[in-house]
Order: C-alpha cells, then sequence, then structure tokens
C-alpha cells in the first residue's frame, strides 16, 4: 500500500492534518514537539466508483464515491539543523524511509516562528519554510553519501564495479535505482566521478526529490494574510484548512451534517441540534469552503497520489460479466497502480503466483482481451485469466 508522510516544522497542524484524514488520535497542542513518536493511520483517495455507469449496487462506496486506502505518518516537527542531528531531526529524518512522497504542512499563517514557537499572526515567512524542508532532506541523504563516498570512488575504479550501483546500494534505504542515480546525475548537470562536496549535494537534491516527491500543503489558510496565501499558492501549495475538516468529520459522525471527504460543500441534517457557536464556526468553515472549493485536506491527498505519484485506480474482477469476484461482490477491490502499467503488472500486484502464471486479460466492459502491452487508465475494470490456483 501507498505510504504518505506529513512533515513540517513543530506546530504547524500537522497533527491536526493527521487526525482529520486519518479519523485517528493524536494529540494536538499549541507547543513544539507535540509528536514525539510518529503517528501511523490510514487515510484515503477520493475517485469516483465504475458501479454508477454500470446500473449496479457495489457496497463498497458512498454515494458513488471510492475512498481507496493509503498509509499516513505523521512524524515528529522538523526544526533547523535536523540533519545534524538537532531536535528530533534524525528520528523524524528516518522516518521519512517509509514514505513514497510527502506532504509538507506549512503554516499559512505566519503564526509560527522557524522552531515552531507561536508568534504574531503573519510575523513569520512561511516561504522560508517550504526552502528548509527541501534543504534538510537534502543534507541528510548527503551525510549518508558522503560518509561512504571516498570507499565508492576507489571502488569505481575498477572496471567491474559501477558507480551507480553502489551509491544505489548506499541510498537503498530509500529505493534508488541505478537508474535514478544516473538521472538525478543529469539533472543535478554534474560527472558524479569527479563530484566534489558541492556537487554531490546538488546531486543529493536531485536525488531527493526523485525519492520523496513532495507537495507543500498552505495549512490554516483561513488565517493566512491573503498576499501570503497568495505568494504560498503562486508557489504550488494547496490551501487547506485541517481544523476545518476535522470538525466537519466530527459533525458529519454525530450526523449534524451531511459531508463526505473532498466535497466542495456540506449540508446541515439537524439544525435543531447545533449550539449557537457550532452554527458560526460551520458557517465560516462554509464560507472558507466556497472560496476554495473545500477545505484542501482531500484534495492535498488526492494530488500526492494521482499527480506527484502517478498513480491510477483499477478494478480487478473474477467475472466480467457481473463485474465480480468468485463469491458474487461486486468491484470488491479497488488496487493502486501506477500509470503505465499492464495487466500482467496489475496479476502481480494481486498475487505473486497470480502474476508468474499470468495468461491474458479481458476488459470487463468489452468482454474482449487486451493486449500484454496494454496500458491501463483510471476505472478500468479487468479480469487477470491465470493458470495459478
Amino acid at each position: 500500500m501507498i505510504t504518505l508522510a506529513l512533515a513540517g516544522k513543530p506546530n504547524c497542524g500537522k497533527s491536526t492534518f493527521f487526525r482529520a484524514a486519518t479519523m485517528a488520535h493524536a494529540e494536538i497542542a499549541n507547543y513544539p514537539f507535540t509528536t514525539i513518536d510518529a503517528n501511523f493511520g490510514v487515510a484515503y483517495i477520493r475517485t469516483a466508483c465504475p458501479c454508477r455507469g454500470l446500473d449496479l449496487q457495489c457496497g463498497n462506496c458512498t454515494d458513488g464515491v471510492r475512498f481507496v486506502p493509503v498509509n499516513l505518518i505523521d512524524v515528529a516537527g522538523l526544526v533547523p539543523e535536523a540533519h545534524k542531528g538537532r531536535g528530533l531531526g534524525n528520528q523524524f529524518l528516518d522516518n521519512l524511509r517509509q514514505a513514497d512522497a510527502i506532504i509538507h504542512i506549512v503554516d499559512a499563517s505566519g503564526a509560527t516562528d522557524s522552531e515552531g514557537n507561536p508568534v504574531d499572526i503573519g510575523s513569520h515567512n512561511p516561504l522560508g519554510d517550504i526552502e528548509f524542508l527541501g534543504f534538510e532532506m537534502t543534507m541528510w541523504i548527503y551525510g549518508i553519501l558522503d560518509k561512504h563516498w571516498a570507499k565508492l570512488q576507489r571502488q569505481a575504479q575498477s572496471k567491474t564495479y559501477s558507480l551507480y550501483n553502489g551509491v544505489s546500494d548506499v541510498l537503498t534505504g530509500l529505493g534508488i535505482s541505478p537508474e535514478e542515480v544516473r538521472d538525478a546525475e543529469v539533472s543535478a548537470g554534474i560527472e558524479l566521478s569527479h563530484a566534489g562536496e558541492q556537487e554531490l549535494i546538488m546531486f543529493c537534491r536531485e536525488i531527493m526529490k526523485i525519492s520523496k516527491p513532495m507537495v507543500p500543503v498552505a495549512n490554516k489558510a483561513d488565517q493566512a494574510p491573503p498576499a501570503m496565501l497568495e505568494k504560498l499558492v503562486a508557489g504550488g501549495a494547496i490551501p487547506a484548512s485541517a481544523a476545518g475538516e476535522l470538525a466537519l468529520r466530527n459533525a458529519a459522525a454525530a450526523n449534524l451534517i451531511r459531508y463526505l471527504p473532498g466535497d466542495p460543500v456540506f449540508s446541515v441534517a439537524n439544525e435543531g441540534a447545533l449550539t449557537p457557536p457550532q452554527k458560526a464556526g460551520l458557517a465560516k468553515i462554509s464560507e472558507y469552503m466556497a472560496k476554495f472549493k473545500g477545505t484542501g485536506v482531500q484534495q492535498a491527498i488526492n494530488y500526492t497520489v494521482h499527480t506527484l505519484l502517478d498513480m491510477i485506480v483499477v478494478y480487478p474482477v473474477e467475472d466480467e460479466h457481473k463485474f465480480s469476484d468468485s463469491r458474487g461482490r461486486v468491484l470488491p477491490d479497488a488496487f493502486l497502480m501506477k500509470k503505465g502499467s499492464t495487466p500482467r503488472d496489475l496479476a502481480f500486484q494481486v498475487h505473486t503466483d497470480i502474476g508468474e502464471r499470468f495468461l491474458y486479460a479481458v476488459d470487463a466492459r468489452t468482454k474482449m482481451r487486451i493486449k500484454d502491452t496494454y496500458e491501463l487508465r483510471e476505472g478500468d475494470i479487468v479480469r487477470i485469466v491465470s493458470a495459478a490456483k
């Protein structure tokens, strides 16, 4: 399963975002290092379920909306010089090994300094926070590589040893392939075999972008000075109100409102049960959602999976006529696959034995066989035929 990490300085709203996305418990407080140990939970990407277009009831969606699970980690806050072990830096950076991508939570209100301490709204520039996370991660990777660099260069003098393979082995915890090492070398515009300190740092910055793609989220956007928020959004940040999303999910769980994560609006289900402060709070959230077409929490998760990681949702079935598995369950599974994946890749995703004994695949909608080289598309429903029992 895909794993996403929530990263950022202390007190920027990571734990609130985590609770809003997972509805799992995580302590929230207005001081640095509320999160000491990483919190682990399950969030979901939102997609349209194919059952509606097929005039079926699958029982696995809500009003035609399908939620596909992904792992979510809320790690300890990062402070400057974390790569040197300051704060909880080593623990933070080590937790990120597990992540396929990073959602960088930024305090868009500018109400916390670089250490995560509360300050007046707008007195800290959050644009610097975005740059600092990339720098800390780059220097962390550089620290790992630098320890082995002299040995790698000596070994590379042998014709039987590839420097690309050596760097890949050293960075194995990041899941870096030799091909990606070569790509990072090209992107950095350096010759790795003759790299000095600055060239290596440039190389590590490119490796970081490849191995841990990152999207900044301008949290507390409802409190942000407009000019500051405009700059963050222009720089690619997704505006969000994690506190607003958490309030909506709690209200929906209490049957006070009707709301699905990612909806651009909500409706009140039981106005008589709402207190005046609750009505006022919901009115503010509604005003924010009207401006940004949602709270931004679900949008950030979907963007990370679909755009940053280039993933699509595919539905394997065993009976292409009923769109079901062997027990008659309609569209029981939804798999996240890398864009460009083939039916054989899907077979391996279902089970190794099925992949190894793959015979052919059938498009459940057309009932026609599809080629092994066919590139799966978002929402495809596929029957895998395999010799595996």
